[in-house]
């Protein structure tokens, strides 16, 4: 039996990392894809190697002219032509408030978080079997009103809108598409934008925490398994209840 096929983009770090790990530990062989990231993704792959699991790291500028085709063609070639899982989680970050942002910032924004996923699905459903699984990382900015991340909210918006129509065009080869919208989550990477905001968004939060990528990392590694075969088409919030409302004293 062939081993089941898994890519990761943004794996080098923070929540890529952890959903690489997750799948590596189910038996997936995983492309671990980075940018400009290469120690990070290597460091990646090692750890993956040393808990027991296979992985490759896989270098491409996804906002550049032929990054995509880049990335697929090395997956093709290294995979022998089989993917079974796609995770859409590179992101370029929120741009600020609409009065600091400029076309450039926006256009790279739409590049990299719209454009790439798009065009890697179509690019790689040759190589996806039938009953394959691609998940897209979305965010709960996207039912949030928070002005610093207009655009980037937007960006998030269309990923999703991209999902259900996925969801309904690729049903009848049994391939589901699912998008998971984490909140707050700190990791090694970004654990100092939290500083002096970790109480005042834990307040905000239903389950009382920040986020880790291990938690967004369960929740992916569940659509990707055999259990949500009838699941798809769906958002699924990995935020621990972000902003679910306020809090009954």
């Amino acid at each position: 039996m062939n081993r089941r096929v898994a890519l990761v983009t943004g794996a080098s770090r923070g929540i890529g990392r952890a959903v690489a790990e997750r799948l590596a530990a189910d038996g997936l062989r995983v492309f671990v894809h980075y940018n400009g990231h290469e120690a990070k993704a290597k460091e990646t792959v090692a750890l993956i190697e040393q808990a027991g699991g296979t992985a490759v790291a896989v270098q491409a500028e996804l906002g550049s002219d032929g990054g995509v085709r880049e990335l697929v063609d090395a997956v093709r070639t290294a995979s022998g032509g089989r993917l079974d899982v796609l995770v859409n989680n590179a992101a370029a970050l929120p741009a600020g408030p609409m009065e600091a942002d400029t076309p450039e910032r926006f256009d790279r924004l739409f590049t990299v978080n719209v454009k790439a996923p798009y065009f890697l699905v179509q690019q790689a459903l040759p190589l996806l079997v039938d009953g394959g699984r691609i998940i897209n990382v979305s965010s709960v900015a996207t039912r949030m009103a928070n002005p610093t991340q207009t655009s980037f909210a937007m960006t998030k918006g269309a990923l999703e809108v991209m999902t259900r129509t996925l969801a309904q065009e690729l049903g009848a080869r049994g391939i589901t598409v699912n998008a998971v919208a984490p909140g707050a989550t700190r990791t090694a990477d970004n654990a100092e934008a939290f500083t002096g905001l970790a109480d005042f968004i834990t307040n905000l939060t239903a389950l009382g925490r920040l986020g880790q990528a291990g938690d967004v990392a369960e929740v992916i590694a569940w659509l990707a398994s055999d259990q949500s075969r009838w699941v798809t088409g769906q958002i699924i919030d990995a935020s621990g209840g972000l902003h679910l409302g306020p809090k009954v004293a």
